[in-house]
């Protein structure tokens, strides 16, 4: 299942990378691209909202979800 969300306090490509690695490294997640420009991930995989969101907040960031 592919998903997508927004996330906050990215400024740079360190950061992009540091909530890509997050995002990849939770169990279910197949693949994980973050973009730097639009602020925004997509994730393909089982991973839930909250194991996401809890990856992403460890790292440092802010997960929402697409509607938010």
């Amino acid at each position: 299942m592919k998903q997508h969300f927004q996330i906050k306090g990215m400024t740079c490509q360190h950061c992009r990378q540091a909530a890509e690695r997050a995002l990849s490294e939770v169990p279910g997640v197949q693949s994980a691209s973050v973009d730097l420009d639009s602020h925004s991930a997509a994730i393909e995989g089982s991973a839930t909202l909250e194991q996401l969101r809890e990856a992403v907040e460890e790292a440092g960031f802010e997960l929402l979800s697409a509607a938010e």
